[in-house]
């Protein structure tokens, strides 16, 4: 599984990364044929709270599902996106099973 990490309009800290990495390994749990993960991170409009954009796109063999979140921070928004990725990583590996 590859990650890629974007930051946008901001450099990501080594212990962002390292804990957007140890977040996102564990969609593979979930699903084991994750070819890509692509993890977005936006600062909205800064000295606003609600301005963190994360968003979290999986490619799996057929589709790429993509989810994104606003919150205060970082680490809470990628949290939010693996939580709601599991769920979708669910429902197409259920899919998948019944083809």
């Amino acid at each position: 599984m590859e990650i890629k990490i974007q930051s946008i309009h901001f450099d990501a800290t080594e212990k962002l990364q390292a804990f957007i990495e140890k977040k996102v390994a564990k969609l593979e749990k979930t699903f084991e044929d994750i070819q890509k993960v692509e993890v977005q991170l936006k600062v909205v409009k800064p000295a606003t709270s609600q301005n963190k954009e994360a968003s979290l796109s999986v490619t799996v063999p057929g589709t790429t599902l993509f989810v994104e979140k606003i919150s205060d921070t970082f680490e809470e928004g990628v949290d939010l996106c693996v939580d709601s990725m599991k769920v979708q990583l669910q429902k197409f590996k259920e899919k998948t099973r019944n083809y």
